[in-house]
């Protein structure tokens, strides 16, 4: 008798025998229990997860007659009876299975359907089982979907198919879903181990693990690969074997991988990576088992007791998951998924894994201390001094009746300062211990008759608040300046406060803001490096000849960045020599156009020969010279401003925000 392989000598002939699908075994059985049959049925799910197999029980179910001949429908087939034993052995004329990948045209569909008016030969129903039934051309759902809706009573259809989105959904409204699951490996190795003591075959728990792991979901592949796994083994299945037929890597080498990442050691990745190559083991297998174990790792932090107790690696686990935080295990997991993807980009896999490896050590963040600690330390903001205690008021000295004193100011976080001139001189009050507080004087132009007293506009809503004692101003171009509408006679809240209870501490803090209001007042100017700009005659004019032309796109970019180097006139024509550096700009076609453009503005023949080479001269240069002059010139006056100095000195947090001064 030829020998018989795994998968079909071991597969299930009842509900009872089968494998991680109670959840459609329950359905089904108490369906056919219950006499509530449905007409079509359509299960789904990946390969070697039960959907033929179900398919046959169930047809066994609804033609079963019993040992005795007598039976009825039933959840249990009793397997003896002709109708069981013919279902097994593929010869029951009312029970026919098309396989719809090369069946898929609407001939073989109608010849099937026209079969469907006669009655079963022998059996009490007829089951069409249509395998693979997304397989089927349009014309061939079509032509079922009247036959799927209304069958006779005695016709049932099962459907199998590994890709359900491509069914149409005609035909899914009318079938009675079921989604195989995937076998989790845990059933997969009981089984295997079950049927390996019928066997008689021995095998040990490693060998039986990967077996599991490397069938994936499908009990066939598992089946399968026992038969490939025994005839390897001549009889037996040792680790070793196994591991060495799926071309698995040990999980040894695995776990000193992980160990080297823990210890951040770029010397042992390598080495560990070489040692793979050496031996021929996998690349991709060795993400595989990386990210296997770091999924365990991961549910280890998490639930520890939802690990496998049985399993050999559960305790190099549990031991690695307390050496690494679990957003670095989540990281070095998606890097192993995402590293198998890439291995077939790298040069070869081996290097593929290293880098991958050397990824994750690159984000470890020991591998990030000595960068963070090559940095200069921020320099400490200094600490807020204690609000001065209000100085008796001194005499006053003789000033010009017209030139009103500016107004104390109010504790706020952002103060809009104008820059433009005011109409009458102003005296900054400073914030000192001195006996009497020191005014700058503000020459202005001549005075306005009778000015209002002026008051610093407040900040607007969205500004933060300062703390009590602290102030902060911020200059802006176009500040405003308001007048005060209605004069107060009532003391400002401000001089309420409470005097300091430290003047020497007092005197330390105004030292602080004279001395921190130079190094304030150097404002980081915002317009760059200088502009290597070599400025030559022929420049010059090749600048004031191209500006006026109005040239657009290209044209004008090969004219902005060229440097005349020469301009020869003779016979009623010009050859200008320029200079580009860009080789995308000396292209013929934007040579052409720029040659027309200063033939029309010269009215005259212009030639133009361009040479490769650094510009030192060209419009553009000069341009960007020119625009950062103006940058700097506009951020000088601000900076020189007498007021913009005096709120400097006053306010010990003052600073202009740095890019706040822009030209237009």
């Amino acid at each position: 008798m030829s020998y018989q392989v795994l998968a079909r000598k071991y597969r299930p002939h009842s509900f009872e025998e089968l494998v991680g699908q109670e959840h459609v075994v329950q359905a089904l059985a108490n369906a056919l229990t219950q006499q509530r049959l449905h007409h079509a049925y359509l299960f789904t799910g990946t390969r070697g997860v039960g959907k033929t197999t179900v398919s046959r029980i169930l047809a066994k179910s609804l033609n079963c007659t019993g040992p005795d001949g007598k039976g009825t429908i039933t959840a249990q087939p009793c397997g003896v009876c002709e109708a069981c034993r013919d279902i097994d052995a593929g010869r029951f004329v009312d029970y026919v299975e098309l396989d719809a990948a090369s069946n898929r045209g609407v001939e073989e569909i109608s010849q099937l359907l026209d079969q469907a008016v006669y009655k079963p030969v022998v059996g009490r129903f007829k089951v069409y089982m249509i395998d693979e039934v997304h397989m089927l051309s349009n014309t061939a759902f079509n032509a079922m979907l009247k036959t799927l809706e209304e069958p006779p009573e005695y016709l049932k259809f099962v459907l199998a198919t590994t890709d359900p989105q491509k069914v149409p959904v005609t035909v899914l409204s009318r079938c009675l879903q079921f989604n195989l699951r995937p076998m989790a490996p845990q059933n997969v190795l009981s089984h295997l181990t079950r049927v390996l003591q019928i066997e008689n075959v021995p095998a040990e728990a490693g060998a039986l693990r990967l077996l599991a792991r490397a069938a994936r979901g499908s009990m066939r592949d598992a089946l399968s690969l026992t038969d490939q796994a025994i005839a390897f083994g001549a009889g037996q299945l040792s680790e070793a074997g196994v591991r060495q037929m799926l071309g698995s890597v040990d999980r040894g080498h695995v776990v000193a991988i992980v160990d080297a990442l823990i210890a951040a050691s770029g010397a042992e990745v390598v080495a560990q990576a070489d040692g793979l190559r050496s031996q021929g083991l996998s690349a991709s297998g060795t993400l595989e088992d990386l990210a296997g174990l770091l999924q365990q790792m991961a549910v280890a932090q998490a639930a520890p007791n939802a690990l496998d107790e049985q399993d050999p690696d559960t305790a190099e686990a549990r031991r690695l998951a307390t050496a690494l935080p679990a957003d670095e295990i989540q990281l070095m997991y998606s890097m192993a998924l995402h590293g198998r993807q890439e291995l077939a980009l790298a040069p070869d896999e081996y290097a593929g894994l290293l880098m991958v490896l050397l990824r994750m050590l690159s984000f470890r963040p020991t591998g990030s201390a000595a960068q963070q600690a090559a940095k200069p330390a921020a320099r400490p903001a200094p600490a807020p001094a204690p609000a001065p205690a209000p100085a008796p008021a001194p005499a006053p000295a003789p000033a010009p009746a017209a030139a009103p004193l500016l107004r104390p100011m109010p504790a706020v976080s952002s103060v809009p300062v104008a820059a433009a001139p005011v109409p009458a001189p102003v005296a900054v009050p400073v914030a000192a211990p001195a006996p009497a507080p020191m005014p700058v004087a503000v020459e202005q132009p001549a005075p306005a008759p009778a000015p209002a007293p002026l008051v610093l506009a407040p900040p607007p809503a969205a500004a933060p608040a300062a703390d009590a004692g602290s102030h902060s101003a911020r200059l802006r171009p176009r500040a405003v300046v308001h007048k005060l509408e209605e004069a107060d006679d009532e003391p400002p809240p401000w001089l309420d406060a409470p005097p300091a209870e430290d003047e020497a501490g007092e005197a330390g803090a105004a030292d602080e803001i004279e001395s921190g209001a130079a190094e304030r007042i150097a404002y980081a100017s915002t317009a760059g490096a200088d502009v290597q700009l070599e400025p030559t005659p022929l420049g010059e004019r090749w600048h004031a000849l191209i500006m006026p032309l109005g040239l657009t796109a290209l044209t004008r970019e090969l004219a902005m960045q060229a440097q005349c180097l020469g301009c020869e006139e003779g016979e009623g024509r010009q050859l200008w020599r320029l200079r580009v550096e860009r080789e995308s700009l000396r292209q013929p076609a934007l040579k052409d156009k720029l040659q027309a453009a200063l033939s029309a503005a010269l009215q005259g023949e212009v030639l133009i020969e361009l040479e490769a080479g650094v510009a030192q001269d060209s419009p553009a240069l000069r341009e960007m010279a020119a625009a950062q002059a103006r940058q700097r010139a506009i951020e000088q006056i601000v900076v020189d401003d007498p007021l913009a100095q005096a709120l400097l000195a006053q306010f010990k947090t003052a600073r202009i925000v740095p890019g706040s001064i822009k030209h237009h």
